[in-house]
């Protein structure tokens, strides 16, 4: 390992490879507040999140695996429950306060028609003003699970209905 008068070490974030300093610090500056989308194997995770000097303070959060209590019987990790999941946490941004945010994808590589931009879609939907572009979200057919199955698309529009009316 280098050392001397010259050798800067890196913030620890960085060197492990999970963050990105100078998008973080744009993100930051916008004032807006920021959408993350986490995928994990088995799970979505969304959160509206507000800075604040002392650390950033979520404002609303939804997970994949809330949606069981609603009544979805599919997977959690798919393009529906994602949506399902930005709609819920979405629903809740609206309810806090929350009229427009940015997208914050962190180290996540954007692919176009993906489980983070279907998330996005969800809280667009929601009535979150996000600046995005029409081309990257899902079809519609995707979004509901018409590809995966005829049941995941009835109980899609059932958990989404369940979730437009506040339940």
């Amino acid at each position: 390992m280098a050392n001397g008068p010259r050798y800067h070490v890196q913030f620890r974030r960085r060197r492990e490879g999970r963050t990105d300093y100078r998008t973080r610090l744009a993100l930051l500056r916008s004032g807006e507040h920021r959408v993350v989308v986490r995928k994990t194997l088995r799970n979505v995770i969304v959160q509206i999140v507000a800075f604040d000097p002392t650390g950033d303070k979520v404002v609303a959060a939804a997970e994949a695996r809330e949606l069981t209590g609603l009544g979805w019987t599919g997977y959690t990790r798919n393009t529906p429950s994602a949506y399902l999941t930005g709609l819920l946490a979405g629903k809740r941004a609206k309810a806090a306060g929350v009229e427009g945010a940015v997208l914050d994808l962190g180290r996540q590589v954007p692919m176009k028609g993906g489980r983070v931009f279907a998330a996005l879609q969800g809280v667009t939907d929601a009535g979150v003003e996000i600046p995005a572009g029409e081309d990257i979200v899902p079809d519609e057919e995707r979004l509901r699970g018409a590809h995966i199955g005829d049941e995941v698309a009835s109980n899609f529009d059932a958990v989404k209905s369940k979730i437009m009316e506040g339940k």
